[in-house]
C-alpha cells in the first residue's frame, strides 16, 4: 500500500491551530512530549497542557476518518492503514528533536534527520 499520498494529505489536515498554538505546539514537540507512534497516530509523552492534548485529540479524529476512508476504498482494515502510515512517518525525516514509540511501547526521541530504522 502507497501511503505517500496519504501521509502529504495527513500532514496539511492535521498542522496548524487544530494541534495547538504554534509555540505552544513547537515547544511541546521540542520538549520530546509529544510525538509520534507506530500506529499512526500522534502521542503523549509527559505532562502538556490542555489544549495540546485537546488539539492532539483532534488531530487523531481527522487522522482516523482519512485512513477510515482509504481503508474502504482499498478493503482493507483501518489499523492496517494506520499502521502504514505509521510506519512511513516514522521512516521519513522531519527534524531534530521528534520523540516517537514503536511497538514496544517505548518513546524515543530522534537525533538529527536519520530516519528511524
Amino acid at each position: 500500500m502507497n501511503a505517500r499520498p496519504l501521509i502529504a494529505v495527513l500532514l496539511l489536515a492535521t498542522s496548524g491551530g487544530a494541534f495547538a498554538k504554534g509555540s505552544e505546539r513547537a515547544g511541546a514537540i521540542n520538549a520530546g512530549q509529544v510525538g509520534e507512534q507506530a500506529n499512526g497516530f500522534p502521542g503523549v509523552h509527559g505532562n502538556v497542557p490542555d489544549r495540546v492534548r485537546a488539539g492532539m485529540e483532534a488531530i487523531n479524529i481527522k487522522r482516523r476518518a482519512a485512513y477510515t476512508e482509504l481503508a474502504g476504498q482499498r478493503g482493507v482494515a483501518v489499523k492496517d492503514v494506520a499502521a502504514t502510515v505509521g510506519c512511513t512517518t516514522l521512516k521519513t525525516p522531519m527534524g531534530s528533536a521528534e520523540a516517537y514509540q514503536l511497538r514496544d511501547g517505548v518513546w524515543r526521541v530522534r537525533q538529527g534527520a536519520t530516519p528511524i530504522p
